[in-house]
């Protein structure tokens, strides 16, 4: 699939600004994926084309962040294989249920993540070494919103660090780079698949994820000097974008 240069230029500065989103607060698929659609690759070209580049944003902000010391090492090693797999499992449900069919139950979702999230106190920083961290329930989070991500998608990013937040009690800040690990499981999960039915423009993808890479540690960077106030706010507008899209989705049938 071909691109002019003006266009591919502008999908590379898309790229960008998502990428910096979504390592704060997740949500870059609202921008890089209409992007890709008025661009004029078709859906399912976009969707696959979208995740080649979206692996290489959310591999730049883990990678930032695990070096702030914010990635709990223990707790990644169950958190990606259980992403991966489930991002394998929900796109293999894909064929059996309809997206769509989704849309009413993550719109009531998000309403819900935006209330508890604008209501609850803010968290302070407190050591890693202080948090109780069941790997079971970090296992099971990052099964269920990997196996959504592979299924559906939209508000992954943001489901992730609201799980992290109110089943451990995390800071923003460091619910962000845990999402981050289930994140890039998933997205790899969905690269292999997409790219084995050739649905990766790849001549689109690889440019743009060099804006996405340049994104995801400027996002993460960010997100690491910024602290939980910083990702606190982002989380919540990236919540109201995706209310405002599914819902505008919703209405329009």
């Amino acid at each position: 699939m071909d691109v002019s240069l003006p266009a591919l230029a502008l999908l590379v500065v898309a790229s960008f600004v998502a990428g910096t989103v979504d390592a704060i607060a997740g949500g870059g698929g609202l921008i890089t994926l209409p992007a890709l659609l008025a661009a004029g690759l078709p859906p399912a070209l976009a969707l696959g084309t979208n995740k080649g580049q979206s692996v290489f944003g959310s591999g730049a902000a883990l990678l930032r962040y695990a070096r702030a010391g914010l990635v709990d090492g223990r707790v990644a090693k169950v958190t990606f294989p259980a992403g991966l797999l489930g991002s394998l499992g929900g796109a293999a449900l894909v064929l059996l249920v309809p997206p769509a069919m989704l849309r009413p139950v993550v719109l009531g979702l998000l309403v819900v993540v935006a209330v508890v999230l604008a209501i609850r106190p803010a968290t302070p920083a407190t050591p890693r070494a202080g948090a109780h961290r069941s790997l079971s329930v970090a296992a099971a989070i990052a099964l269920v919103i990997g196996a959504y991500d592979g299924f559906f998608g939209p508000g992954t990013g943001t489901f992730l660090i609201f799980g992290f937040v109110l089943f451990f009690g995390a800071g923003m800040r460091e619910a962000s780079a845990d999402a981050k690990v289930v994140n890039f499981a998933s997205n790899l999960a969905a690269v292999a698949l997409f790219a084995s039915r050739g649905l990766v423009a790849w001549n689109v993808a690889l440019p743009m994820a060099a804006g996405q890479f340049a994104g995801g540690l400027a996002g993460a960077h960010l997100a690491v000097r910024g602290g939980d106030r910083l990702v606190r706010w982002v989380v919540l507008l990236v919540v109201l974008a995706l209310v405002v899209k599914l819902g505008t989705d919703l209405a329009r049938g």
